[in-house]
């Protein structure tokens, strides 16, 4: 399915839209994606067919590649949040799932390294839920 989907930075500086199809969408659990996210894993989007387009901030925009590694993330210099990074050459845009303004359009096809799962991750589902913050 190709289409147009927007998104931005959590200061609204960074706006993008990036006009194609996701191929693959993965909850990752290393250890590299736990600490660049502060969470139990990173949620990305991949895709190899679709062209980005900075609407504003691209000049925010940071990319940080962890030496001697694949990890590559990307990132508004003024409020911290996850944006899309062009990787391989640009053969590859990486979107952060969460930086996306519009439902995603396919659900994640596989969690990766869960050997690095966080400890507290287990049983989540079976916490209480709360619409917004508890009373």
């Amino acid at each position: 399915m190709s289409n147009k989907n927007a998104g931005s930075c959590l200061c609204g500086k960074i706006k993008f839209d990036l006009e194609g199809s996701f191929e693959s969408f993965f909850l990752c659990h290393c250890k590299y994606c736990q600490k660049d996210t502060g969470s139990a894993h990173a949620a990305n989007l991949f895709t190899t067919n679709s062209k980005l387009s900075w609407l504003s901030g691209e000049d925010l925009v940071k990319t940080f590649n962890l030496p001697q590694t694949r990890h590559v993330k990307s990132f508004c210099t003024n409020c911290g949040s996850a944006v899309p990074s062009i990787q391989n050459n640009g053969d590859l845009i990486v979107v952060p799932a969460g930086s996306l303004d519009v439902p995603v359009s396919i659900k994640p096809n596989a969690h990766l390294f869960i050997g690095s799962k966080a400890n507290w991750e287990d049983e989540l589902d079976e916490l209480p839920s709360f619409e917004g913050l508890p009373r």
